[in-house]
């Protein structure tokens, strides 16, 4: 099956939340994003609401005509919020205020009763429930007990592996990230990967087995605010499909 291109659109709502405006808009960026081919638009409603707002959400779902993906922590408010608005995909994310970007994947083997019973309520709405985890054999466990259907593998590591390490290094990442794609399979799990991923990584996960789809949010902006989101998606798109092709 030909992998799919997510596209997050946060850092469109964050440069327009620089000046407190209604430009850019990420609503736009994602129809942009749509026609230039990519397969799902992504969006984190953070808790602090740093990036995007719930006016961002609600217009995103009657707009999104591919399939939309709301990342959001484990929390009642935002189980309410989803159920309200019934994107077809929730992640379930960690959350620190502080941090820049999310800094690892949400530790369901530590969380699994509440994270479980979120799954639960979500999937008792006709909601699709994926968790964002570590590509670590006790958490891609601890989301097939907890109910879920997706797991999205945080890449993190292998994109600082990629950017500081050897060779060597970087084979035993992509390795670790190959054994918990198979396992999730094994578990009935279906799989997504993402962050950290961009133009000059994507094709070594472009081209394990098993990833259905790739979220990509900051690099494909960057791109975008110098060469336009049409180009920016349509470049990721190539490399994605020349990864499959080899």
């Amino acid at each position: 099956m030909p992998k799919h291109l997510g596209v997050n659109i946060d850092h469109i709502a964050t440069i327009r939340e620089a000046r407190k405006i209604r430009e850019p808009d990420p609503v736009a960026a994602a129809v942009l994003a749509e026609l230039a081919g990519a397969h799902g638009i992504t969006a984190h409603l953070r808790e602090d609401r740093r990036h995007i707002q719930e006016r961002d959400v609600r217009l995103l779902r009657g707009i999104v005509t591919t399939h939309l993906n709301l990342e959001m922590a484990a929390s009642q408010e935002m189980v309410q919020f989803a159920i309200d608005v019934l994107p077809d995909m929730v992640t379930l994310v960690p959350e620190n205020r502080k941090e820049v970007t999310t800094e690892g994947g949400l530790n369901v083997a530590a969380r699994l009763d509440d994270v479980s019973k979120v799954i639960q309520t979500l999937k008792n709405n006709d909601i699709i429930v994926s968790v964002f985890v570590d590509p670590e054999t006790d958490q891609v466990k601890a989301a097939r007990k907890a109910g879920a259907d997706f797991i999205e593998l945080h890449t993190g590591r292998f994109a600082d592996t990629f950017e500081k390490s050897g060779q060597a290094e970087l084979d035993r990442e992509l390795s670790q990230l190959q054994d918990m794609i198979a396992l999730a399979m094994k578990y009935g799990l279906r799989v997504n990967a993402g962050h950290g991923l961009n133009y000059r990584n994507i094709s070594y996960i472009a081209a394990l087995e098993g990833i259905e789809e790739m979220n990509i949010g900051h690099s494909i902006i960057s791109r975008a605010a110098l060469v336009g989101m049409d180009r920016a998606v349509r470049e990721m798109l190539d490399l994605i499909r020349e990864a499959e092709r080899k």
